[in-house]
């Protein structure tokens, strides 16, 4: 069983707050009665919101690998953002992403409409991890891999980041795997080191790969990988194609 308006969010239909509007308003019944805040409700259940009838949650879950270009940016709604990455997916049903990047930065980004699967994914301490491939404007030094895989105090986040993996690619080219998402973490790192990033690619997410997908499309996550993205945020899923 599960709470009516966490139900309305896994079937890709608002959040949980506007869920929680839609049934306050009356807007919402379940098996022809009207719903009341805090029920629960399981895929057996006739689930209506304004009279039309929704999928079963767990049929309707998508989850979507995208290669995000350069210059869009990780918002659902700004009117001053050129393009937002729900207008550049369009995607019929609504999603969210889990871990935003930066306009200027590029590579994947997992969409999807079950938003337990996100709030696993985002908490910090499960330290989950992401693999980016960052370009700087000066040579790699053996002092600058150590430096940052040791961690990195951030002044203006009065932090230090988590220990985290780096391995040299060429003159200035190197991979890092972080198990945290601090603010432009990186590109923060890089400049209290001194250094300027010029570009940074993410190209992995725990086990979800970029691995070819062209800029600005996406894929479909099915199968076995999806199954262990569920496994490493301690999920089953229970629509497994």
């Amino acid at each position: 069983m599960t709470r009516l308006n966490k139900y309305l969010a896994a079937c890709g239909l608002c959040s949980r707050r506007e869920a929680d509007k839609l049934i306050d308003q009356g807007r919402v019944y379940v098996n022809g009665q009207r719903a009341v805040s805090g029920m629960k409700v399981c895929d057996r259940d006739i689930v209506e919101v304004n009279h039309q009838r929704l999928r079963s949650a767990a049929a309707s879950k998508v989850v979507l690998a995208y290669n995000k270009p350069v210059g869009i940016t990780c918002t659902e709604k700004d009117r001053y953002a050129e393009k937002t990455i729900v207008e550049a997916v369009n995607y019929p049903v609504r999603l969210t992403y889990a871990g935003r990047l930066d306009k200027d930065s590029d590579g994947l980004i997992i969409l999807t409409n079950d938003g337990e699967l996100i709030q696993r994914m985002m908490k910090g301490s499960n330290g989950h991890e992401k693999e980016y491939l960052v370009k700087v404007d000066r040579e790699i030094t053996e002092a600058f891999l150590k430096q940052m895989s040791q961690g990195v105090y951030l002044k203006e986040l009065d932090v230090t980041t988590r220990p985290c993996i780096l391995k040299y690619i060429g003159k200035y080219t190197f991979q890092i795997t972080l198990t945290q998402g601090l603010n432009r973490q990186i590109r923060r790192m890089c400049g209290c080191l001194g250094y300027n990033v010029k570009s940074l690619t993410r190209v992995r997410v725990m086990n979800i790969e970029l691995d070819g997908l062209k800029s600005g499309t996406y894929r479909e996550v099915k199968g076995a990988e999806r199954a262990m993205l569920y496994q490493q945020c301690g999920m089953s899923d229970s629509s497994i194609i």
